[in-house]
């Protein structure tokens, strides 16, 4: 089995690792194997999940039209019908 030396740790990340650890009943080495493998793992669902953006994509769809952009405004101009309503104000 390999072996890993981390350097440099902050005073008060050390001592929390150790408390973790100790509220765990596990020595420091193995709490932080256990979070290493904790972590490793999550990165590896959240790569698997879609994002929001992809979801609405696929759930729009694209828009597929043979008739060009002046045409379809036309027909959606000439198919609306004017009010008196909106005329005078709100």
């Amino acid at each position: 089995m390999a072996n890993l030396q981390i350097k440099g740790i902050d005073d008060k990340l050390y001592d929390t690792i150790k408390s973790l650890a100790a509220s765990e009943n596990r020595s420091v080495s193995q709490e932080m194997l256990f979070l290493v493998k904790e972590h490793l793992a999550k990165r590896k669902q959240i790569a698997t999940v879609r994002t929001p953006a992809e979801v609405l994509l696929d759930l729009s769809g694209s828009w597929m039209d043979e008739r060009s952009a002046d045409t379809i405004i036309a027909e959606i101009k000439a198919a609306r019908k004017g009010s008196r309503k909106l005329s005078e104000g709100l």
